[in-house]
């Protein structure tokens, strides 16, 4: 999934690029070293279990060049598994957004659809800019580019009015919008919703071209929200026939360079005439190709290069059938798990390596502290934890280094266009832990009485420790176990199947838990930083889980014990930096937040930095990574000819 895509999180790992995008900070399954489930709309799958690293990200072009034409075949492991019937409004899914955005969906701004931090930064895509700001921050103004038109049946051009309509669409309660909280920000989005108004006042189209949006407070990543797929241009005489959720998605109408194979066919003259587009069949398959009316010169092939004729999708239950596909030649790519010993082959043979694609995956995998809790409710003894974890013994766990970088900060390097790239506050040598400079740490708290740099305390010892019964946290287990106890922190582990439900209820009161991970929702900070926003916290379904900002008040509602005063609290820091445009200035008010985290408040302890894994076929001859949607990047590959 993505996030608790109320929060959004992105799936990335093993080669699973598939974010179900929806739900709280989870990792999309309960995968292995050995196993990968998928997990519709959350966070992350687990990476490979080789420890061998291969020095290849993506794949070199033949010595002409790509060519245009042919077909991607892309085989998709099990279902689709589509959040919202692939209806842009409602579709939370990473592999959908990775489609959409690459290939189907125009939106105002939008992204290169490549790998690193130049895949975060926002482009101008329908719009001639990337739009004027008010003075106030309150009023964003975009101008429509001209000959930009929606695809067959309707082949007319693309107006303001359209881009209204598709929020006048995520404001439908019977739509069911995914992620519709992210606009509640446009004055009378709310009222809209809540059926107390027929119109959105906030939103403006003064002409064909223009459209300007007023939003009730300052919001420095608006244009991020408007990146996203729900925000791209709907037609009404289409999508105006459909009032329950996921049902426009076979009748989606294009407004990028590709379309359903016979959309050209659909008889759009009235909504009784409509039905299901021959190319897409949400149980077995989905067919692209061009759509005659897009022109490439109302794009960048920075941000659409668009080789290849047509995209084949097929569901195919059977992973080591598609693996075996790729290598043979015959699919070039998949949607799918890799089984470890399709890791280990792609890794150990040089001539498979430069198949193997990993990418950094905007995820962070950590333990949480919990500082309403003895002996965390001392920032001394979390500081001590961070000095003295084995961090390289987790990513072992996880399967060394293909599973990622090693974290030392909360949010992923990619995401904070390398700011904190050298940052690390509690640093050791090879990231095994630094035991002596943890018991200098320890010293310091009150539950190390005789200050030996041992926790002694009572509280110290049969700290409960909640984890995943999954071998992967079982194979964490260990070397989590060993560093705590070099310091005197003795765990009582608990390993339950379906660990979330229960750290996320704040009346257990969880001191410490390995399940977590987080990633982005879209190429923000802010998406990591509602996970210690005190305003984030619910007594069940919570994502604060260390609590940080929480109030006595606050503790009594959400049923909270142990120590509930004097929570350091950085909801002031979250408020400043979501104030500040997108741009320099914005990254680095998050990067000094991210560092106030790990000094002043220290919540987690951050170990993986995940990668995203990908394997692709003989016959690819281009290949990307989509950093926005942590997939493969639809627009810029390529097939041989």
């Amino acid at each position: 999934m993505r996030h608790w895509r109320a929060l959004a999180i992105v799936v990335v790992a093993l080669g699973l690029a598939v974010g179900a995008a929806a739900c709280g900070g989870d990792d999309g399954g309960e995968a292995t070293p050995d196993t990968t489930a998928t997990e519709p709309a959350t966070t992350g799958e687990e990476p490979a279990t080789t420890e061998e690293e291969p020095a290849t990200t993506e794949e070199e072009p033949s010595p002409e060049g790509p060519q245009a034409g042919g077909t991607y075949r892309v085989d998709w492991e099990e279902t689709f598994g589509f959040t919202g019937g692939f209806d842009p409004v409602g579709e939370y899914l990473g592999e959908a957004f990775g489609i959409q955005s690459g290939l189907l969906v125009r939106t105002l701004i939008g992204y290169r659809h490549t790998a690193g931090s130049a895949g975060n930064e926002l482009i101008p895509d329908l719009a001639t800019d990337l739009g004027t700001i008010s003075d106030d921050g309150l009023t964003y103004t975009y101008t429509l580019k001209d000959g930009i038109k929606f695809g067959p049946p309707l082949s007319r051009e693309i107006t303001s009015q359209d881009v209204a309509y598709a929020f006048e669409r995520i404001g439908t309660e019977s739509l069911v919008a995914q992620y519709g909280f992210y606009y509640t920000v446009i004055e009378g989005m709310s009222e809209f919703m809540a059926g107390e108004a027929d119109t959105i006042s906030g939103i403006t189209t003064p002409d064909d071209k223009t459209i300007a949006f007023k939003l009730t407070a300052p919001t420095g990543d608006f244009p991020f929200r408007l990146a996203m797929p729900a925000a791209g241009p709907a037609p009404r005489e289409v999508a105006g026939c459909f009032t329950e959720a996921g049902a426009y998605g076979r009748y989606l109408i294009s407004s990028g360079p590709y379309m359903f194979e016979g959309s050209d066919a659909l008889d759009a003259s009235s909504c009784d005439t409509l039905e299901p587009i021959a190319g897409f069949d949400p149980n077995t398959s989905m067919t692209l190709v061009r759509n005659p009316d897009y022109d490439p010169a109302t794009d960048t092939p920075e941000a659409r290069e668009n080789f290849v004729d047509r995209f084949e999708f097929k569901i195919n239950s059977n992973p080591d059938d598609i693996f075996n596909k790729i290598k043979a030649g015959e699919i070039e790519d998949a949607v799918a798990s890799e089984p470890p010993k399709v890791i280990r082959e792609y890794t150990e043979n040089e001539e498979l390596t430069p198949l193997l694609h990993i990418n950094a995956g905007d995820r962070t995998w950590y333990i949480t502290l919990n500082l309403t809790q003895p002996p965390f409710d001392d920032i001394h003894v979390r500081k001590a934890a961070n000095l003295v974890m084995d961090k390289e013994g987790l990513r072992r766990a996880w399967g060394g280094p293909t599973a990622g970088e090693i974290a030392t900060h909360i949010i992923p390097d990619a995401m904070l266009n390398e700011t904190l790239a050298d940052y690390d506050p509690y640093p050791s040598e090879g990231y095994a832990g630094d035991v002596a400079a943890a018991m200098e740490e320890m010293k310091l708290s009150k539950y190390d009485t005789d200050k030996d740099g041992i926790c002694d305390a009572p509280e110290c010892k049969d700290v409960l420790y909640v984890t995943e019964a999954d071998r992967l946290r079982q194979d964490m287990q260990p070397p989590t176990s060993a560093s705590f106890e070099k310091i005197g922190i003795t765990l009582k582990v608990r390993s339950v199947e379906g660990a979330y439900p229960v750290i996320q209820d704040v009346s257990k009161n969880v001191p410490a838990s390995g399940r977590p991970g987080w990633g982005k929702d879209y190429a923000d900070a802010s998406t990591f930083m509602v996970l210690f926003d005190s305003r984030s916290t619910l007594p069940t379904g919570n994502i604060n889980y260390s609590l940080v900002g929480l109030t006595p008040e606050q503790a009594a509602k959400v049923k909270a014990s142990g120590t509930v005063e004097g929570i350091p609290s950085v909801d002031a820091d979250i408020d400043a930096c979501n104030v500040i445009p997108v741009g320099d200035e914005r990254v680095q008010c998050w990067a000094d937040l991210d560092k106030k985290l790990m000094e002043e408040v220290v919540p987690w302890i951050p170990y993986l930095d995940a990668t995203a894994t990908q394997i692709t076929g003989p016959t690819v001859t281009k290949w990307d990574f989509d950093q926005f949607s942590g997939t493969i990047a639809y627009a810029h590959v390529a097939v041989a000819q």
